[in-house]
């Protein structure tokens, strides 16, 4: 998603978008919220307090989120193995 885009969809100029990218400024409480449900993560992850990823799955079939578990938990069994090794 491009500034602009971003900037649209939050009602927001791109300059202002920029300088929360660049560390310039912060987006107020209310933009943040915004930013959070626009991109399905929490606000702890957007202001680096929590380092989990998270994927919201309250639209998709059973069968989707079976698969999905399945590659995270492979995924991670090789993270692992990796470490290890390492």
């Amino acid at each position: 998603m491009t500034q602009a885009e971003l900037a649209r969809k939050l009602e927001v100029t791109r300059s202002s978008v920029n300088a929360w990218e660049m560390g310039i400024s912060m987006p107020s409480i209310a933009k943040l919220v915004e930013l959070a449900c626009l991109f399905h993560v929490s606000t702890d992850y957007l202001l680096g307090l929590e380092q989990e990823n998270r994927i919201n799955m309250q639209d998709f079939s059973e069968q989707e989120q079976s698969i999905l578990c399945v590659l995270a938990e492979y995924f991670q069994s090789v993270h692992e193995k990796e470490e290890k090794t390492n």
